[in-house]
Parts: structure tokens; sequence; C-alpha cells
């Protein structure tokens, strides 16, 4: 029996203090909730030092699980809001998810 791919799950990465801005808009296009987690990122090209020690600029990680059919709405407000081009500097993307389990929200209605 073959999956059908009904959720996604959204991955945002975004500057630390942006993670509420990123979720209102979410909410905005149809999210449900979230998750966010605390990161650093690790890119060479974002390294600063104080007092000669490296600090690595800290990040916020947004999951969002979502129906596939309101992913694309929801990963277009958080870019809006807070993409790479905003002080946010958030990027998004999205993966297949093929089973859920303990989320009835999501549940569609014909799945009932």
């Amino acid at each position: 029996m073959e999956n059908k791919i009904v959720y996604s799950l959204i991955v945002a990465i975004l500057n630390r203090g942006f993670s509420d801005i990123a979720m209102s808009a979410a909410r905005n296009a149809g999210a449900k909730g979230g998750t966010v987690i605390s990161a650093k990122s690790s890119g060479l090209h974002e390294e600063e030092t104080f007092f000669g020690i490296s600090i690595l600029p800290e990040k916020e990680v947004v999951l969002i699980l979502t129906s596939d059919d309101t992913k694309n709405a929801i990963m277009r407000s958080i870019i809006k809001h807070v993409g790479i081009e905003s002080e946010g500097g958030g990027i998004a993307f999205s993966l297949p998810v093929t089973d859920v389990e303990g989320i009835a929200r999501l549940t569609h209605p014909e799945e009932n």
C-alpha cells in the first residue's frame, strides 16, 4: 500500500527574536500552531568575534506540521514577514510527511 502525502512539515530558520512574528504570519495563513527550537548558526560567513572569541549568531527554528494543501500559503506568509531580505533573515522549506499519529485537528473530514 502506497502512502499518500497529506501532511507537510514546514521548517523555518530565523534570526533569534523573530519566531513570534513568523508564528503570527503562519497562523494568519492557516497554521494551527508550531514548535520553536533555539539553535545556533554554523555558517562561516556569519561568525563574529567578541574580545577575540568567535560567536555564532543565535537562530530559532520554527516547525509547523500542516496539511499539504495549506503548506504554500503558510510558507509564503512567513517569508513575506521574516524572509531573508528582512531583519528576520529567514528561510523556509518543507518536507513531506507520510504518517501522523496523535493530532486529530489535522485530520481531513473524509478520514473521520
